[in-house]
């Protein structure tokens, strides 16, 4: 049975009707149209895609009851360099001049029409044969087929720039019975466990930088803040791992669900690979004026029961360097939107966020603009925050280029979704992985101030690695 039935005579008001959208469809223009649809779970309708060799996305909020899938490519905006949030927002704005967007009047947020991707960490294209290849510096996509869980609710939107086949006009609709029909064969059974154990031995094959590395950078970076030139900078690090057996992707992306559900889940599909990973921090939310950012710095390990994990979150809130390190993000947040914003709420003190292997110091932040900036505008004010780059930004960026010695690609950067309305919701691309195959490259970086001890920033990237080894496999075995 078709469940997304292309617009005709029986459809929703049309653009420039009573009710209906703005612009009228013209030759080549962008066509959606919007249906509601039985509820499918999402991951397995990611692996059902994934399984068919499509281009494809998922962006998961267990917590917050919302899901997006994007499935195929019918547009896309790849822009790179230091302006690339205005070449992606111009040329959505673009896109949509003259498009027919049929959608349900009162549907929630994410349904339509929207882009889904990331926007890299430093927007310079990866060099030739680099693993980030497929994601290029930049890439904002259109799916072909978008669904969309919001508000208890399920919408699937089906998107076309180009005329359809005269012949077959019912084909992507027919794709999609097909993909849900492989999704609902690979959903778990009722009452099934939904995530396996993960009980894969993993190789490590390298790290960048190794351990000795590791302690000289921490020390010269700290050094470079003891000195007054910096507030602070962040240093990643990249750990390089095998499976004896192909990654199981699927399972990976379940166990990332269950163990942060408050977080967002996320994978990338592109040139065969996978970018996956559970972020807890956002970059930036918009609803038109309105807006909500995070600042998240400061680290400490969970505690095995409830009296130690109490004692290490005090100790945490009392620490003079996590505070310090905290502090500049917050800082930053407050001098950057303080020009733009009517109102501006910024937590007076940090709170503490929990997760599963690591709990963090955390300050909401959240306003109203002067102006409607959109999505990107505002991104483009905020990224890099000092949370993953530094500060002051330029220095810290420099010194990261120049000493960091790996290719952060997205992590880091901004990734998520974009309505037609030029609002959505930007999250940093933190706690994830790049897979192919058997192989798999993690990434995790620390905020380094004065006093940053090597020994402890290594024990803290090692924390934040945990998520993802262990929703890919065993976990090697600890060096230095």
């Amino acid at each position: 049975m078709t469940i997304v039935e292309r617009p005709g005579a029986a459809r929703s008001p049309g653009v420039g009707e009573p009710g209906g959208p703005a612009h009228r469809g013209t030759p080549g223009s962008l066509r959606a149209w919007t249906r509601p649809a039985r509820a499918v779970d999402p991951i397995s309708l990611f692996a059902a895609a994934r399984e068919d060799d499509l281009e494809a996305v998922l962006w998961l909020q267990p917590s917050a009851g919302f899901a997006l899938v994007g499935i195929g490519r019918a547009w896309s905006v790849e822009p790179a360099g230091a302006d690339r949030f205005a070449r992606a927002a111009s040329a959505w704005r673009e896109r949509l001049v003259g498009a027919e967007i049929d959608v349900p009047a009162g549907s929630p947020r994410g349904v339509g029409p929207i882009l889904l991707g990331g926007l890299g960490f430093t927007g310079v294209p990866p060099a030739a044969g680099d693993p980030w290849g497929p994601f290029g510096a930049a890439s904002l996509v259109l799916p072909a087929l978008t669904v969309a869980h919001a508000d208890g609710a399920t919408h699937v939107t089906i998107a076309e720039t180009e005329e359809p086949d005269p012949r077959d006009p019912g084909a992507a609709e027919r794709h999609w019975d097909a993909l849900v029909a492989r999704a609902a064969a690979l959903s778990p059974a009722s009452g099934a466990v939904v995530a396996r154990p993960a009980d894969v031995p993993l190789a490590r094959l390298g790290e960048r930088p190794d351990r000795a590395g590791w302690d000289r950078l921490v020390g010269l970076f700290a050094g470079a803040v003891g000195r007054g030139r910096l507030d602070k900078v962040v240093l990643a690090r990249r750990v390089d791992l095998r499976s004896p057996i192909e990654i199981d992707v699927e399972n990976a992306l379940r166990r990332l669900a269950a163990g942060a559900p408050e977080g967002t889940i996320y994978a990338f599909v592109r040139g065969g690979r996978t970018f996956l990973g559970a972020t807890p921090e956002r970059l930036v939310r918009t609803d038109g004026r309105d807006f909500e950012t995070v600042a998240i710095a400061g680290s400490t390990a969970r505690g095995s029961t409830d009296l130690e994990d109490a004692a290490l979150a005090a100790a945490l809130l009392a620490s003079e360097k996590e505070r310090e390190e905290h502090a500049v993000v917050v800082q930053m947040l407050r001098a950057s939107l303080t020009p733009l914003a009517a109102t501006l709420e910024v937590g007076a003190t940090p709170g503490i966020l929990p997760l599963r292997d690591v709990q963090h110091l955390v300050t909401p932040v959240r306003g109203r603009l002067r102006d409607q900036a959109g999505l990107l505008g505002l991104a483009e004010c905020l990224h890099p925050t000092p949370a993953v780059g530094g500060e002051p930004r330029d220095l810290a960026l420099e010194m990261i280029a120049e000493h960091e010695g790996i290719e952060r690609g997205w992590y880091a950067g901004p990734i998520g979704w974009l309505g037609a309305d030029g609002d959505g919701e930007l999250m940093v691309a933190l706690r994830c992985g790049l897979v192919s195959g058997r192989d798999a490259t993690l990434y995790a970086g620390c905020g380094i101030v004065a006093d940053s001890d090597p020994a402890r920033e290594w024990e803290e990237s090692r924390m934040k690695l945990r998520p993802v080894i262990s929703a890919l496999g065993r976990e090697p075995e600890t060096r230095g």
